[in-house]
């Protein structure tokens, strides 16, 4: 069979843009789909023909299966690839395809119904030997009897849902008090994410270590695996940086666990690119229980082909997958692939790690990507572009490959403090800490690595460096010439025709760091009482190289409104003139009102309006970018519901408001 024609990509970001570029190395005609949300989004811009589904709403949209098909229809694609989220790993898609003459480029729909019921992908790959972690995985358990279970069981475990994956719905239960909450939580959280609350149960393995394995089947009865990745590094059971191969397996469990991966797509008659996901204790790294198989092609799927070499030569993953699905037979076997050097990916994501991971947004107002030898960047970004909340919040993904674990690691970091996102506050400086961790430098990784570190890392503050640049940019941009320091005609600083002029004075603040900075006509800048130093700016466009008492550090800038945006290696800062003897902003009592921490929709008010609540307690539940965020009570007192179920929310919107007992001023307490 020949390859096809066109292609129809049903998904979008970095995702369609990843295929759109190999189908057009390809020659193939590619076909994006978007939202009313990503109408001006670049995988809209770079594929051959786009076709608008709907709404912003994913179910109205990237989620219609009717909606997929008749927009490839429409543009005579011969093919849908579903991309790895969304309907990826959907058998209706498939059938759908089938019943319209299309060719999914994925599995089949067995191997898309057993492998997506997690409990049935279990007792699928136990009968044939496959190592499972102990639990239990029957259909339709009742909250009841999962309790019963869990009791057997014993704690921690885990409680997964059995569709869907990405962490979403999992809960780690420590102790029985929590398994209600948690039970109900999971349960609410399938529902909308997979339309599935179908629950189970799994011992948690202590010091657990994620390891994946890529495999590739033809239609002829051919199935490879291409080594191993390490996905250890998580936080809220969603990865953050994998590396191929793992650090932790020996030639021989390396063999083992390739060969169960292989064992299971067989089980299924898998065909295409997939990957078996398993739970290694890093306390018996020999032991490996197949958690789960992802019916699809994974984010991390850049830092295998970086690795594994076949015949010499490289693999393009999206490739393999179009040609199998049109189907081509594997020209290579098991004997011929080898694994060469190390590869490193991190995760851009728009989050703030400062706070809860909380997802962020808006638009990027100056973009800057990595590269270099050995440096691969995956991404959607571009400049101008808007990044919104209704949708998983991966930016992009930067990949690093070296001849070895310790220069890959040194690599990425690298490239990473070279990302800017200006005007969308990102994770890399979060990145670039959990890679200089000593533990992640060793190579001794798991699973809870991230949730213990995150409050002993030390995000960078604007320090005296970062103020000094920041009121020489001010400075240059109010001259109204970048870099002319003597153009004071359009200054409004006390500047006269006969004697040095004024110094110019600005009084700054950066998320608390605040100082007041002379800059001075002789080349001289002070930070308050501090003795002079010399200092100069050039700009070329939105970058500044700031020479400061004899160091030069290079600064990308925007202007944000009121606020001059300003990154440099790796950390950003919102810098704001405030008015002079103002003091920075500092925390204070806590508020009465409970807002939104993010634009997205309410899906639980879990307190009834006039109902008293305990400092701590729930008030309401806001969903954003696949996630759950709980917005607590800062105290106790009467609360006032001012949203409902289903509304959305714009960020910082009040949500209710919490009238503490005595707020007309009672001395001392009960």
């Amino acid at each position: 069979m020949t390859m096809f024609d066109s292609v129809l990509v049903a998904n979008r970001g970095e995702i369609a843009c990843r295929i759109i570029r190999t189908l057009r190395s390809l020659g193939v005609r590619s076909v994006a789909v978007y939202s009313d949300a990503d109408a001006d989004a670049r995988h809209v811009r770079e594929a051959d023909a786009a076709v608008r589904l709907g709404p912003a709403r994913a179910s109205e949209s990237y989620l219609s299966v009717e909606k997929i098909v008749a927009a490839a229809i429409s543009q005579g694609a011969q093919a849908i690839h579903p991309g790895y989220g969304f309907l990826a790993e959907n058998p209706d898609l498939a059938r759908a395809c089938a019943g319209a003459g299309l060719v999914f480029v994925g599995p089949g729909v067995r191997a898309l119904e057993v492998m997506g019921d997690k409990i049935r992908a279990k007792q699928q790959v136990a009968a044939r030997g496959v190592p499972t972690v102990p639990g239990i995985a029957e259909p339709g358990l009742s909250d009841a009897r999962l309790a019963e279970a869990a009791r057997e069981i014993g704690f921690p475990l885990l409680i997964k849902p059995s569709a869907g994956g990405g962490g979403k719905g999992m809960h780690l239960v420590t102790g029985e008090g929590e398994l209600a909450d948690a039970l109900a939580a999971a349960r609410r959280e399938a529902a909308s994410s997979f339309g599935d609350d179908t629950l189970f149960l799994e011992r948690f393995v202590t010091t657990p270590r994620h390891i994946e394995v890529q495999v590739l089947a033809d239609a002829h009865g051919t199935t490879v695996h291409l080594g191993e990745r390490e996905c250890s590094l998580q936080r809220r059971h969603q990865k953050v940086i994998e590396e191929a191969p793992s650090a932790l397996l020996d030639a021989a469990t390396r063999e083992r666990i390739g060969a169960a991966a292989v064992e299971t797509a067989r089980s299924v008659g898998y065909v295409g690119a997939g990957t078996v996901e398993f739970i290694v204790s890093a306390d018996a790294p020999d032991e490996f229980f197949f958690m789960e198989m992802n019916t699809r092609l994974q984010v991390e799927h850049p830092v295998t082909e970086l690795v594994a070499v076949v015949k010499n030569g490289g693999l393009d993953l999206v490739e393999w997958q179009l040609r199998i699905a049109a189907g081509e037979a594997l020209d290579f076997s098991q004997s011929d692939v080898r694994l060469r050097g190390h590869a490193v990916e991190a995760r851009v994501y728009a989050e703030d790690p400062q706070h809860g991971f909380l997802p962020t947004g808006g638009r990027v107002l100056e973009l800057v990507e990595p590269a270099g030898e050995g440096v691969r960047v995956d991404s959607s970004l571009v400049a101008g572009g808007t990044v919104s909340s209704d949708y998983d919040p991966m930016l992009a993904k930067v990949i690093a490959w070296a001849p070895d674990r310790e220069g890959a690691l040194r690599r990425l970091y690298g490239a990473l403090g070279e990302v800017v996102t200006l005007g969308v506050d990102n994770n890399v400086e979060f990145l670039r800490l959990l890679l200089a961790d000593a533990d992640v430098q060793a190579g001794r990784l798991e699973t809870g690595l991230i949730e213990r570190r995150l409050d002993g890392m030390a995000f960078q503050a604007a320090d005296d460096r970062g103020l000094t640049a920041a009121a020489l940019i001010l400075d240059a941009l109010e001259a109204g010439a970048p870099g002319a320091a003597g153009r004071s005609w359009a200054r409004h600083d006390g500047w006269r025709p006969s004697g040095q002029p004024a110094p110019r004075r600005f009084e700054l603040d950066a998320g608390g760091s605040a100082a007041t900075v002379l800059v001075r006509g002789d080349g001289t800048v002070s930070i308050g009482e501090g003795a002079p130093v010399q200092a100069s700016l050039e700009l070329d466009g939105a970058h500044a190289h700031a020479r400061i008492d004899g160091v030069t550090s290079h600064f990308v800038y925007a202007r944000d409104g009121g606020r001059l945006l300003l990154a440099h290696e790796g950390a950003a800062w919102a810098v704001r003139e405030r008015q002079a003897g103002a003091a920075a902003d500092a925390p204070g009592a806590a508020s009465p009102e409970l807002r939104a921490p993010m634009p997205g929709a309410v899906t639980v008010v879990a307190a009834a309006d006039g109902e008293r609540v305990a400092e701590g307690a729930a008030v309401v539940i806001v969903e954003a970018m696949k996630m759950e965020h709980v917005v607590r009570a800062p105290r106790a007192g009467t609360v006032r519901v001012d949203v409902a179920v289903g509304e959305q929310v714009a960020a910082g919107q009040v949500l209710a408001v919490v009238e503490a007992d005595g707020d007309a001023g009672e001395e001392g307490g009960r």
